[in-house]
């Protein structure tokens, strides 16, 4: 019998609740980061041909609520959550600043196709930790360009309804933390 690798996606075939309950309370193990990003790609959207301004399906709605409220849980403080305005964002951000009691902001320079560098300078600048909802390719490269200071890299695959930690270190690079994606809750 050939035993296939899960694939993006699939529900794992183990329990994480332990591994995520470590994760969530016991962060004093960890050095304290100098700054946290939170980065989250909208929840899934409707075709166009159906929801021309592309809102949330029930199902997207549901994964969102799932991950916010663990985010909730996990005791995440932001100072606001940022998104770009598309009514996916807007409603994916409206989601989880309910369950994290913060605001939530339309910020320009976030949509698909935005160059990442305004952004990637802006977050220097910032003093404390931020949420991003946005959009592919804009959160892949954003990410990538902190990382390794190249937005073509590619090392973070994002997930509808997906958080992405990333924490900036003692010397002002970033380190990947951890995802959350809605099959882990």
């Amino acid at each position: 019998m050939t035993r296939s690798s899960p694939r993006f996606g699939d529900a794992l075939p183990v329990d994480l609740t332990g591994v995520i309950s470590d994760i969530m309370f016991d962060q004093k193990s960890w050095r304290e980061a100098e700054m946290r990003l939170y980065l989250i790609q909208h929840g899934e959207a409707k075709p166009v041909a159906e929801d021309p301004e592309r809102s949330l399906t029930s199902k997207g709605e549901e994964e969102v609520r799932r991950v916010a409220a663990t985010a909730k849980k996990m005791n995440i403080q932001v100072s606001k959550i940022y998104h770009s305005g598309k009514r996916r964002a807007e409603q994916t951000a409206e989601i989880v600043a309910t369950a994290l009691a913060v605001p939530i902001e339309f910020a320009p320079g976030l949509n698909p196709l935005d160059d990442v560098r305004p952004w990637a300078e802006r977050i220097s600048f910032e003093k404390q930790d931020l949420m991003i909802v946005g959009h592919l390719p804009f959160l892949e490269k954003l990410a990538s360009f902190l990382l390794c200071g190249d937005e073509n890299a590619r090392l973070v695959l994002f997930r509808f309804g997906a958080i992405v930690r990333l924490d900036q270190k003692d010397d002002k690079s970033w380190a990947i933390r951890w995802v959350l994606s809605p099959e882990m809750v």
